[in-house]
């Protein structure tokens, strides 16, 4: 079979359109051949910004023997980690039981029904430290194949159990009762919030800031955690959840992790103190992290959250952004070289685009201005570094900063840029949705808000199928043709950024199609437990979720099951946000069958809650959130400006703890049920847990009652 990479939606993919390999996407027809022509699949997982998948391709696909060899004795199925999470995780589990470890890019060796026999990662050219040379891999796979097939088949029945083994050890390690739907925690029962952020505190990197050693990732998915905390949480619980997320946000804003010149967080420190980057930049990252900055600036003002979500945002806006409003999935690590690859040029290469030497910022800047913000930026004498101030700027030094950041990112613009990859992917659109969204309220940016609608019109027009109710995982240049069927995480993370754009704006055509999503979201993905046993509502079976709505014949032989992955990775677990979901539409709607799904969602977090919460962070989020009482504030009558103004009183509120609910928009969620304009005058009605306070006429009430006691009446 030829090369069937051209056009499809991974940049990644079409990266390998023109090599001498024959490659195949993963589905059903390239298993169909291994299977006509009883040879192997070799399935080689990477994404665009990976550095090493770039110098493997390089090396050893783009070698015409190589390629020669491998068509002739293999299928060679090439695989997008972000295209396809689902073969990610079923083949990087069989990879670490076969070689103790993991990485990108990942190459395994299948039964044509898809079973793993033999894995790795990186394989070099040549024989190197240790290490075969890829061709001597590809030799003694096709020689094992045609000699010795049975241990082979009986190594691949081997690592399919163990598969199997570990996903179930897990969810058995995890079962227990399923967290309460809604109210604060019983006496006797532990508060999981405070419980999670001792451990959180025990676990935090005293010195430099952020969780662990080397590397140390942006701990993305635990941060809306201690916001709620530090926002909701006893007095003393809610300043030292106050204190870790300052200090966290506070470490990786002051480093080399955040690009100092033009926003944005790279992907992850190869340093304990921040000071090295791996320096691709995600769309899940930075929508993560930008939402986690604008809240905590609305919990800090001036503490300089806010100066991080603006730059934040302006890189999304700025770099990542697409004709049509959606978001590119990444920046590369690399840097192509304007000489095409010759030495010399220290503009190309890994990172090469981002750092600096003394002698370049004083030929920028002038030598007085230069030398200064070397110092400032940790940039010593030597070749090219990235900008590492190690800390929170005081005034006189962010000024001198802010003075010569323009002038270097002009000088920065006239560089070659890393390579974008273009793939829209709807789960981290729909996350970059909802920071958007978020911002705008709690920053004040009404670009930002425009850009959030831009965006979910994309995933609205070209990821949702009408007809079939389906939504795309991804698209590329406005077409979702090639894409397979979103995950549980797509549905659930563009249904929340629909509904942060209906409480940032309050158009009610995305609460309706964010209520369409959740919907379809239960009825593609879950199924009554096989045991019916009750979740403790009503009689209402538990449900079982799934990651996909239809799994691939090659991951079931392999081990998968497709059953809902319960822990975060580096975006939160699809069913810890569809959970988020459920229980804001259960707020909006005021409709407790909205939440009877959330505790099979969750699951039990007790132990999560003690052992791992930065494996749960979105979850226990979500709890915290059940534990307080949802708030809203109800309009009726009146004009827009009426109303428009109404919004301004409840300020940052209407992002992190009140739901303002026009009640004579058309199509407005059952909140607004039974409040209308007395008398014909504007009404407004300020409400908590289901129940209202007097209702007042005027926006000077409204902040009279917003800044009186939280007892309703």
């Amino acid at each position: 079979m030829p090369n069937r990479l051209t056009g499809q939606s991974s940049a990644y993919l079409r990266q390998h359109a023109d090599n001498p390999v024959d490659w195949q996407p993963f589905d059903d027809a390239a298993f169909a051949e291994a299977a006509r022509r009883d040879v192997p699949v070799f399935l080689s997982v990477g994404y665009a910004a990976c550095h090493w998948c770039h110098v493997m391709a390089h090396e050893s696909f783009e070698d015409p023997e190589v390629g020669a060899y491998l068509n002739e004795h293999f299928v060679p199925v090439k695989v997008d980690r972000e295209e396809r999470p689902d073969v990610d995780a079923t083949y990087m589990a069989a990879t670490q039981l076969i070689t103790r470890q993991g990485g990108w890019p990942m190459s395994a060796f299948l039964t044509p029904d898809g079973r793993a026999f033999h894995a790795g990662t990186y394989f070099p050219p040549h024989p190197a430290h240790g290490m075969p040379s890829f061709r001597q891999v590809l030799e003694a796979v096709a020689a094992a194949w045609s000699t010795r097939r049975d241990e082979l088949e009986q190594a691949a029945d081997t690592v399919a159990r163990a598969v199997a083994g570990q996903a179930e050890d897990l969810r058995s390690a995890l079962a227990g009762p399923a967290v309460p739907v809604a109210g604060a925690p019983e006496e006797d029962e532990p508060d999981l919030s405070a419980v999670a952020l001792e451990v959180l505190l025990r676990e935090e990197d005293p010195v430099h800031g952020g969780f662990g050693g080397a590397p140390k990732f942006p701990p993305s998915t635990v941060l809306l955690l201690l916001e709620r905390v530090a926002a909701g949480g006893a007095p003393g619980t809610a300043d030292r959840a106050h204190g870790l997320l300052g200090r966290t946000l506070g470490a990786m804003s002051g480093s080399a992790l955040f690009d100092q010149v033009g926003g944005g967080f790279h992907r992850y420190s190869v340093t304990r103190e921040w000071s090295l980057p791996h320096y691709e930049k995600m769309l899940y990252d930075n929508a993560q992290l930008l939402r986690a900055c604008a809240r905590a600036a609305a919990l800090e003002p001036g503490a300089g959250h806010g100066r991080t979500a603006a730059h934040t945002a302006g890189f999304l806006l700025d770099e990542l952004r697409l004709p049509g409003g959606a978001f590119a999935s990444s920046l590369d690590a690399d840097t192509v070289a304007a000489d095409g690859g010759a030495h010399g040029d220290v503009h190309g290469g890994e990172g090469a685009f981002y750092v600096w030497s003394r002698s370049e910022l004083r030929e920028v800047l002038g030598a007085d201005r230069g030398t200064a913000v070397a110092d400032l930026m940790g940039v010593a004498a030597g070749s090219p570094q990235p900008l590492h101030p190690g800390r929170v700027l005081d005034g006189a030094e962010q000024a001198l900063w802010d003075a010569a950041r323009p002038e270097l990112a002009a000088a920065r613009a006239r560089r070659p840029a890393p390579a974008r990859d273009e793939k829209v992917v709807a789960g981290w659109n729909g996350m970059a949705v909802t920071a958007l969204a978020e911002a705008r309220v709690l920053l004040g940016d009404p670009a930002l808000v425009l850009a959030a609608e831009e965006a979910a019109a994309h995933l609205w027009a070209v990821h949702w199928d009408a007809a079939r109710r389906t939504l795309a995982r991804t698209s590329h240049a406005g077409s979702a043709e090639r894409s397979i069927e979103g995950l549980l995480e797509d549905y659930a993370m563009v249904a929340e950024g629909f509904l942060a754009l209906y409480r940032a704006t309050g158009a009610t055509s995305w609460y309706e199609r964010a209520r369409e999503l959740a919907d379809v979201a239960g009825e593609r993905f879950s199924h009554p437990a096989p045991d019916g046993a009750p979740d403790g509502r009503e009689g209402t079976p538990e449900r079982v979720w799934s990651d996909l709505a239809d799994v691939p014949a090659p991951l079931l032989a392999a081990g998968g099951s497709g059953r809902a992955e319960p822990l975060d990775d580096v975006t939160p677990a699809g069913t810890a946000v569809l959970a988020a979901v459920l229980a804001e539409l259960w707020a909006l709607e005021e409709d407790d069958r909205r939440v009877r799904a959330v505790p099979s969602l969750l699951g039990s977090l007790d132990l999560l809650a003690r052992r791992s919460p930065r494996s749960a962070g979105r979850a226990l989020a979500v709890r915290a959130e059940l534990g307080s009482s949802p708030a809203h504030v109800v309009l009726a009558g009146g004009t827009a400006e009426d109303k428009l103004a109404a919004r301004r009183a409840v300020g940052p509120a209407a992002v992190l703890s009140t739901r303002v609910v026009d009640a004579d928009a058309p199509g407005a969620p059952g909140s607004a049920r039974g409040k209308a304009a007395l008398g014909g005058r504007f009404t407004v009605y300020v409400c908590r847990d289901f129940a209202c306070r007097a209702p007042v006429h005027s926006v000077a009430e409204l902040e009279e009652q917003l800044g009186g006691a939280s007892s309703l009446s």
